[in-house]
């Protein structure tokens, strides 16, 4: 789906390969605090970019709509 020259598609499959990427992403040689600061950054990230890799992406009158369904799987239609 294109709108001048906005690829949205283009743009959500780059959010899913960034998820994908921080899900790869190694540990850096740290301890303690540190390591439990990036982790915990490292599933932020990857939720973040997981939400809007997985949303439907539109143009509407301009705007960059992103519909994220965050019902339970079991309550999707």
């Amino acid at each position: 789906m294109s709108a001048q020259g906005f690829d949205v598609e283009a743009m959500l499959s780059r959010y899913r390969e960034r998820a994908a990427a921080v899900r790869k992403r190694p540990l850096p040689p740290v301890a303690g605090e540190e390591r439990q600061a990036f982790i915990a950054q490292a599933n932020t990230d990857f939720m973040d970019f997981a939400i809007i890799g997985d949303a439907v992406g539109t143009i509407e009158d301009g705007f960059l709509v992103l519909r994220v369904d965050l019902r339970p799987a079991d309550q999707r239609g």
